[in-house]
């Protein structure tokens, strides 16, 4: 009877990415103490590299903490564009191993590359391929864990740090997992994670067999869930960011955004931008898709038809407005990490009748004008009112 052919999930997470772009374009900052991120008094950290960590300092921490801590650390406004710019190259070369790349942020991927061992080796093989590649293109080191499923991944590529390559296998799943900190378990927040060890659990093993009367104060009915996971379970599959023939725009932003206006101006641009890369090609789209992913990594998708089928900007935003507004209802207070708005089942836009006044899926004069203009001055010539943030 042939065997059952595990899964092959890597987890990719590149080495303090922002920070390490910096310390590779300017070779005064190498070895030094580097905290990318702004220095006004609401500041936060977005980076910082392994040389200012030994002091304490992590991303998303105020600014003015991460000073106290480390007073000579050396700090880089961010260059957005270049670390976006980076990724795009990085998430090809996962592109060259798989077709299956399930993006968490600019800087980190599961890949699923089960179907490509028989043409590529397996998965370890699979896992220096890429890193290498990485290396050589843009000459940063990535973190990778290679184990059967997303769970166990992300917690092997955190376990050498940095440029590690951790193999986790069914046999070894449970000897190397048990000793862990609980700490380590992806999605154990700071707080949950200080009620779990004063409740005497400090490891994932000792999480994985408590007991009912120790977890459902803490947990409650997701007391199963969370002993199935300190348990190395998870059968989520990896979930390609788009599907094929699509158009989508996405953002990850710097801080994680609570705010309703904010969220709702974010996800306006999003729209405005696929909008007008759907017009250049000349096509419309019969169904939009809103993409949420919350600070805790879990990632949404929610789509909704259009009839007719349109590349209108002002329709495609209100049907992506009305996406997350519902979303939002079912989320309330959820703090968002990346938007992304994309449109789909896509067909040639119709030769319109010209002694017609509004065609239906018609672009609208203003969206006709604004791509003129953009064309001519640049894609930041102007911007929509809906895109600036609520002002009342």
């Amino acid at each position: 009877m042939p065997q059952t052919q595990h899964r092959a999930i890597l987890h990719v997470d590149m080495d303090a990415f922002y920070a390490s772009i910096e310390q590779r374009d300017d070779p005064s900052l190498k070895g030094q103490p580097v905290i990318v991120g702004g220095t006004s008094g609401r500041g936060v950290v977005a980076a910082a590299s392994y040389e200012v960590r030994k002091f304490g300092v992590h991303s998303a921490m105020p600014m003015g903490r991460a000073l106290r801590l480390c007073p000579h650390a050396i700090c880089v406004k961010p260059r957005m564009q270049v670390y976006k710019d980076v990724s795009r190259q990085i998430f090809a070369i996962f592109r060259e191993f798989t077709p299956t790349v399930e993006g968490l942020s600019l800087d980190e991927a599961f890949l699923d590359v089960t179907g490509s061992q028989q043409l590529m080796g397996d998965a370890v093989t699979i896992a220096r391929g890429i890193k290498s590649r990485i290396a050589a293109t843009t000459r940063l080191t990535a973190s990778v864990g290679v184990a059967p499923n997303k769970l166990i991944a992300k917690i092997a590529s955190d376990l050498n740090k940095p440029d590690g390559l951790t193999v986790i296998t069914p046999d070894t799943l449970r000897a190397t997992l048990d000793p862990l900190s609980v700490r380590r378990l992806p999605g154990l927040g700071r707080k949950t994670g200080e009620r779990v060890e004063q409740a005497g659990i400090r490891t994932l093993g000792e999480l994985r067999v408590a007991s009912d009367e120790v977890l459902w104060p803490i947990f409650g009915r997701y007391t199963p869930r969370v002993r199935s996971r300190a348990a190395g379970i998870d059968d989520r599959v990896v979930a390609a960011d788009w599907e094929e023939k699509s158009i989508s725009a996405e953002d990850t932003f710097f801080v994680d955004i609570a705010d309703p206006a904010r969220l709702q101006s974010e996800l306006a641009g999003l729209a405005d931008r696929t909008c007008t890369r759907l017009r250049s090609k000349g096509l419309v789209a019969s169904r939009v898709t809103v993409k949420i992913r919350r600070q805790d990594f879990t990632t949404y998708t929610r789509q909704r038809r259009l009839s007719p089928a349109t590349n209108d900007t002002r329709t495609i935003s209100g049907l992506a407005r009305e996406i997350l507004l519902e979303w939002m209802a079912g989320n309330p207070g959820a703090r968002i990490r990346l938007l992304g708005v994309g449109v789909s089942q896509l067909s040639d836009a119709e030769q319109l009748d010209l002694f017609r006044a509004s065609a239906p899926g018609a672009a609208s004069p203003l969206d006709t004008t604004l791509d003129a203009i953009r064309r001519k001055f640049g894609a930041r010539a102007l911007t929509r009112a809906g895109r600036l943030p609520d002002r009342k």
